[in-house]
């Protein structure tokens, strides 16, 4: 079942990086119930082996290409986010003091935070991308002007994925000529 979990995950950061035209400094939100990858109902059975599976799928991928990870800590932690410090200093983020714990943040955010070189927690961040594994609603953390992705890959483990990009607003009106590289 993990080396499932962990396949999955490959395929959905994978179709996700290419679907969305992420590139070196893009950032990406990741809310994820292990509870409903194993089955069950989000909150209820967090698990750290179904995280380091999902982790093992996606984290060395991001990092190599330079893409900064944003794992969503759950309601226990109001939702904060789990980044690199670097990142926190580059966007001008305050950072909040909480070290996320499986009960409490959640395996996800847990497992981000063991993995990350020099993790912090912050509040907010508009990220460019997201994927959400079990319905966690990682929306109110990416730009405006969510763009929904239809990925083949549609699950993880049990839980049903939800993935988005963002694109550049629209502004003007009938004669506005937009960038399609910006769409």
């Amino acid at each position: 079942m993990l080396d499932n979990i962990t396949k999955d995950t490959t395929a959905v950061f994978e179709q996700l990086i290419e679907t969305a035209k992420l590139h070196e400094g893009s950032i990406v939100v990741l809310g994820c119930s292990t509870s409903e990858v194993g089955g069950d109902r989000i909150g209820t059975h967090s698990s750290m082996d179904i995280a380091a599976a999902i982790y093992d799928g996606f984290f060395d991928l991001l990092k190599d290409q330079g893409i900064y990870l944003a794992a969503q800590c759950c309601e226990h932690l109001n939702r904060a986010l789990v980044i690199e410090r670097e990142l926190a200093i580059k966007l001008n983020l305050p950072i909040v003091n909480a070290v996320p714990q499986p009960k409490a943040g959640g395996s996800s955010a847990t497992t981000a935070y063991s993995r990350m070189d020099d993790p912090v927690l912050v509040e907010h961040i508009k990220a460019d991308a997201g994927v959400d594994i079990g319905g966690t609603l990682i929306g109110m953390h990416l730009k405006e002007t969510a763009v929904p992705l239809r990925l083949p890959q549609k699950k993880i483990g049990e839980a049903f994925v939800a993935s988005a990009r963002t694109r550049a607003k629209f502004i003007g009106g009938a004669r506005a000529v937009y960038d399609p590289e910006l769409l």
